[in-house]
């Protein structure tokens, strides 16, 4: 069942989007392919690589096709009417206990209107930080889910992961181990 965060117009949380056979396939084929250090975090990037300094991408950072594990997972994204298009940009982020992302608002000028990231390993809470007023919304995101961002939530939202170790949430203490995140994205590719 796909929750809509109501403090976050446009945040949709769907638990359980794979199974957990598909989980740990995904695991172990992702864990099988080489990562990048290009950040204080390991990456992997498919379709188009994200420029991360310039916060730009165009059609020369095409890296090939997307996996067929990708293909796939926007597939069924898009066949469950969870997103209206098939994406062509996904980027793997490892994190460790201690290991986040500052707040941002994924880039507009290279992105389409939705992003969807589907979660691996352990869960870990996602912070949504309102930029009219700072407002922030706290979100457990655990293994196998997947959380869409579209409208506001793609656009009058930054989100962040802390980090580190632990978190209480809503009484609810989240202790940190790896988690590994699946984000598909949409390429607008400037003329």
């Amino acid at each position: 069942m796909n929750q809509i965060i109501d403090q976050v117009s446009g945040l949709q949380y769907i638990p359980d989007f794979i199974s957990e056979e598909t989980h740990d396939q995904l695991l172990a084929q992702i864990d099988a392919l080489p990562w990048l250090g290009d950040l204080k975090r390991r990456v992997q990037h498919y379709g188009y690589k994200y420029d991360y300094k310039k916060r730009a991408i165009d059609a020369s950072m095409k890296v090939g096709d997307l996996p067929d594990w990708a293909k796939s997972l926007a597939e069924q994204a898009q066949a469950q009417k969870v997103v209206p298009y098939i994406f062509d940009q996904v980027i793997v982020n490892e994190y460790e206990p201690g290991q986040g992302i500052a707040r941002h608002v994924d880039c507009e000028p290279c992105f389409d209107d939705v992003i969807m990231s589907v979660s691996l390993g352990a869960a870990c809470v996602m912070h949504f930080t309102a930029l009219k007023d700072g407002e922030d919304v706290p979100v457990i995101l655990e293994p196998r889910s997947a959380v869409v961002l579209t409208g506001d939530a793609r656009y009058k939202w930054q989100h962040s992961i802390r980090a580190n170790k632990k978190e209480v949430v809503q009484g609810q203490t989240i202790v940190r181990a790896r988690r590994v995140s699946l984000t598909f994205r949409k390429v607008i590719l400037q003329n």
